[in-house]
């Protein structure tokens, strides 16, 4: 009588023991996981600003010189990149952030981008921003004052950045890609 008594303890005993253990690795995840979305977003909300930079960068070379072109190879993982040729400026967008990036409705420069954190109820975005209309550029779309939206994909995009006077650049996106 007294065998199967210690059997059924086992048993019990590696439950419980299994129920513990499950209970220690949810309270770990449950601690851990929103601080990795954490820092992933902020890598995000980082790596967009350098894309963005990247960006202004060409822009800059290929008005030194009426004719110049330059190709950008970029992947929008998350969010939307928009060319805005009617106000001269480039917004990356970023929704869904668990995280702030900076302070809600205040502007920050990081370089020439501007970046501003907005607080929603669930979840937050960001928006980076590129104005080149405050220098007097004049930014276009395929050679227009157009709207031009590029949303996340996993293949790059290659995008075309080319010099038609002193101020005016236009971006296109390039064809076969």
């Amino acid at each position: 009588m007294r065998y199967k008594n210690k059997k059924a303890q086992v048993w019990i005993e590696t439950v419980l023991y299994t129920l513990i253990g499950l209970a220690l690795i949810g309270m770990v995840l449950g601690f851990a996981l929103p601080k990795i979305n954490a820092s992933k977003d902020r890598i995000l909300v980082e790596q967009a600003i350098t894309a963005m930079s990247d960006i202004d960068a060409k822009i800059s070379e290929v008005l030194k010189t009426p004719g110049n072109v330059r190709h950008i190879s970029t992947t929008i993982r998350k969010g939307d990149l928009t060319v805005n040729g009617s106000s001269d400026t480039i917004i990356f967008s970023l929704t869904n952030l668990a995280v702030l990036y900076s302070e809600p409705g205040v502007s920050v420069n990081m370089g020439n981008v501007k970046v501003v954190s907005e607080k929603g109820q669930k979840t937050n975005s960001a928006t980076l921003t590129l104005d080149y209309s405050d220098k007097g550029y004049n930014i276009t779309v395929d050679g227009s004052d157009g709207l031009k939206k590029f949303t996340a994909s996993s293949t790059p995009y290659d995008i075309r950045i080319e010099s038609k006077s002193g101020i005016t650049v236009s971006i296109s996106e390039e064809a076969g890609k």
